[in-house]
């Protein structure tokens, strides 16, 4: 990891002025600019590959040769004022850990600065970031008086869903009052932060594995009762490890359940698209094509079906999108059962035993060595 030792901060052009000259200096050391992620560059030379990620002045740098790395870091540093701080342990607030079985990521500090900061260090824990199957009203009793804090938490919260796909849902359920929030979307949000309170130290665990893309996909039909609109919930997973999960709410009123869980299902594959652009470019070969789980028949069999018919107009974008792939192979959809679909978490409140089921399905878990006081 390296830092930029000497920064122009206050100046609201800095930033900008700093990563274009940064960006315009790295393809002369034969890094390529990845459009999958406009932070992301990669050099490949003969088998060796550096990986470099930047966000403003802080910059991982890794990659599978350490002479390769070590080289690309001496020519940063002849160019620009920078300081090596070595082995990654620390980055934006997520906190790296090395693990004898790969990597554990987790925001155990940042949580407990939030709790500091809302004065909720001493508070009850409870066992879910929200109660099951409960959805807030819109206009539902007293008007919050401090709505300032109300987004200042809600927007230290979503920097959260980063590690903790655990509280995603809850977290965009609170979102949608920030305009106007009441008295019961504020408990709603000190919900969340009596959960992390009592689970401040789990994170996710990276290990190595089978690269075989799977991912799972549901929603919430109607879920969100000031609207109707549905809830979409996907988790994509790398091996074992989830890369990448979303809880969103849908941008039009779906008038079926089959009709909500296909734009779930075509959300999902517009992600794994993404996702195998980013392998890549990277040089990571996946052989097979990714699976790509969902509870419903019905939309499982649209994905299917070569017919165009009258209950399939109003979403015959979608349609196409995810039946185009299914029919070139580049895409697998299979039925999953609604106790093992792990994307639940991500669409509705559960119970604490389910909750907790799933949570396990996301591979979250605490560190031996974060409990112990760090390696």
């Amino acid at each position: 990891m390296c830092k930029l030792h000497k920064s122009l901060y206050g100046l609201k052009q800095a930033p900008r002025a700093w990563n274009e000259r940064f960006t315009a200096f790295l393809p002369s050391l034969g890094f390529q600019h990845t459009y999958s992620d406009s932070s992301l560059f990669v050099k490949h030379a003969g088998e060796s590959v550096v990986i470099l990620l930047l966000y403003v002045d802080d910059i991982i740098i890794t990659g599978s040769s350490f002479a390769a790395i070590t080289q690309v870091i001496h020519y940063l540093t002849t160019e620009f004022d920078i300081k090596d701080l070595g082995i990654l342990h620390f980055f934006l607030g997520i906190q790296i850990t090395r693990c004898p079985n790969g990597l554990f990521l987790s925001q155990t500090k940042y949580i407990r600065d939030l709790l500091h900061k809302t004065e909720m260090l001493d508070s009850k824990a409870c066992d879910t970031p929200c109660l099951p199957y409960n959805r807030l009203l819109k206009d539902d009793g007293q008007t919050y008086n401090n709505p300032t804090m109300y987004r200042s938490i809600v927007g230290a919260l979503q920097y959260l869903t980063f590690t903790r796909p655990d509280i995603a849902f809850s977290v965009h359920h609170v979102c949608q009052f920030m305009q106007a929030p009441m008295q019961s979307h504020f408990t709603a949000m000190k919900r969340i932060l009596r959960y992390l309170k009592g689970t401040m130290h789990l994170g996710l665990t990276y290990s190595k594995g089978d690269l075989h893309l799977k991912s799972f996909s549901d929603a919430d039909w109607a879920g969100d009762p000031n609207d109707r609109r549905s809830t979409t919930g996907l988790v994509v997973f790398l091996g074992t490890n989830p890369i990448s999960w979303s809880s969103k709410k849908q941008q039009t009123v779906s008038r079926s359940s089959t009709e909500a869980e296909y734009r779930a299902l075509s959300s999902t594959a517009a992600e794994l698209d993404w996702i195998q652009q980013l392998l890549a470019f990277l040089k990571v070969s996946v052989r097979s094509s990714p699976v790509l789980f969902c509870d419903n028949l019905s939309a499982i069999a649209l994905s299917f079906n070569p017919v165009q018919h009258q209950r399939t107009k109003h979403i015959e974008i979608d349609v196409h999108f995810v039946r185009k792939r299914v029919a070139k192979n580049k895409l697998i959809v299979q039925f999953v059962s609604s106790q093992e679909q792990f994307a639940d978490i991500l669409t509705k409140g559960l119970s604490a035993p389910l909750f907790k089921f799933h949570c396990t399905n996301l591979m979250l878990g605490g560190s031996k060595h974060e409990i112990v006081g760090g390696c």
